[in-house]
């Protein structure tokens, strides 16, 4: 078979099995009846029904407000269904694909790797499945990927179209916008956003790069500007939202590998809510707390049990779609999704499958990298290290993984690319041994991490 033969057989076998995985999702969505609404996804609907019967626009010091904007927004125009944010979100997910294909050719990866990337992020069940909930993570994952594309355009403007920058100073502004939306979307860049200031550094012109730099930031102020005057005038901070003490309490008080094995999220907000009138001083009260719990634990126990646990929660096989599977609430299963056996199994199966793969193809991706490292490749880098960070010491849940596995499917890519057209290297990995031997024990890792909270837990035996 010649290649232009062999590559119409491959999309039409993408074509067909992403046509049959989205068949698959909308069945067990809607099979007996939709599935129920679940935490946050309850939350985000009823502020957006509130807001369309002229409730406050942003009732809430705990959630940003973009979500049940949005969803307002959509329910207003098309009718207060869910189905409307689905089809919403399905197309944005599919935008977060194209995002991913730009992305990691902007990273250097070849045309094929970019294709596998995408493959995998389109097919895997654990992904496909956040366009059907309503919890903001595709439109906040699309506005993540956008950042990252823009300032790669930004970085590729030198400044002399026109004598004026345009191009500079436009990717810039609308990443700034893209920025300030993601973070009225979720509160997972509020520390880490002047970090891709980096992108406007060493550049021939830099007049140039300091006006990219200043078009960023005062872009992202005006989008966020009228959260935080709210914030200003009704707490006296100017904040979007922050629960980031509540999930630091919550974080270092879990006990299970497993998310929704004895979850203490839900159960101890209302506490938090109580603790004082003004997020300031909840915060103050629950700093106590977490100072008293290091005080009495000691600072290395708790390093060690949060080392013991997080990454297992972060990386587990039991995903946001697994846990509203039917099977036991033991081992945290939510049951919200009413599916036979057989559909039960194949989605299960399917997600197992594509969680392995991707961590397994993505640790030899890393293992074997030798592309040249650009400022694009730092920053990606430097926002993976800060979410392990982060994530080391607040409260995880296995969808706090997504917005890494764009880049562990980019990872992947490149070994699949590589695997499966070994003649056409493009120059990206080091096969040698010691570096495959690195692969191995990093994907042996990454694997114990996803599949053995259930076996080290045993939470169904207690």
């Amino acid at each position: 078979m010649n290649v232009p033969a062999r590559r119409r057989a491959a999309a039409f076998v993408f074509v067909a099995l992403f046509v049959l995985a989205q068949a698959l999702l909308w069945f067990a969505y809607y099979t007996h009846g939709a599935k129920a609404l679940i935490g946050d996804e309850q939350t985000y609907h009823d502020t957006a029904l509130a807001i369309l019967a002229g409730g406050a626009w942003m009732p809430s010091s705990i959630w940003p407000p973009l979500q049940p904007l949005m969803l307002a927004a959509l329910y207003g125009v098309f009718g207060a269904h869910v189905l409307v944010a689905q089809i919403a979100q399905t197309l944005l997910f599919i935008g977060c694909a194209a995002l991913l294909r730009g992305l990691w050719r902007d990273l250097g990866g070849s045309v094929a790797a970019a294709n596998w990337a995408t493959a995998l992020f389109l097919l895997a069940p654990e992904i496909a499945g956040y366009a059907h909930w309503l919890w903001p993570e595709i439109p906040h994952l699309f506005l993540l990927l956008a950042t990252f594309r823009l300032l790669a355009r930004a970085q590729r403007a030198d400044g002399r179209d026109g004598g004026h920058g345009a191009s500079l100073l436009v990717s810039a502004a609308l990443a700034g916008v893209c920025v300030g939306l993601a973070l009225l979307e979720k509160s997972l860049l509020s520390a880490f956003w002047p970090l891709l200031l980096l992108a406007f550094t060493r550049r021939a012109r830099p007049w140039f790069a300091w006006r990219g730099a200043a078009a960023f930031a005062l872009a992202l102020g005006l989008v966020t500007a009228p959260a935080l005057l709210h914030g200003w005038r009704t707490y006296g901070t100017p904040t979007i939202a922050d629960s980031s003490v509540y999930n630091l309490w919550v974080g270092l008080t879990d006990r299970w590998r497993s998310d929704y094995v004895g979850d203490m999220g839900g159960a101890e907000l209302p506490a938090f809510l109580a603790s004082g009138a003004t997020p300031h001083e909840r915060n103050a009260v629950y700093l106590d707390k977490v100072r008293g719990y290091v005080a009495d634990k000691g600072v290395a126990n708790v390093l060690v049990a949060q080392l013991d646990r997080q990454y297992f929660r972060l990386f587990n096989a039991k995903t946001l779609l697994v846990s509203q599977l039917p099977g036991p609430a033991c081992a945290g299963h939510l049951s919200v999704y009413r599916t036979s056996p057989i559909v039960t199994w194949l989605l299960t199966v399917g997600n197992d499958a594509a969680h392995a793969l991707i961590l397994a193809a993505a640790a030899f991706g890393l293992a074997c990298w030798r592309r040249r490292i650009g400022m694009l490749h730092v920053i990606v880098a430097l926002f993976l290290a800060y979410q392990l960070a982060l994530f080391s010491l607040i409260h995880v849940k296995a969808r706090f993984l997504l917005p890494m596995l764009p880049f562990l499917c980019g990872l992947a890519g490149d070994v699949l690319a590589r695997a499966v057209a070994p003649r056409r290297d493009d120059g990206a990995l080091a096969l040698t041994p010691l570096r495959l031997s690195v692969g191995a024990l990093f994907a042996a890792l990454l694997l114990f991490l996803a599949f053995a909270p259930a076996a080290l837990d045993g939470s169904c035996a207690h």
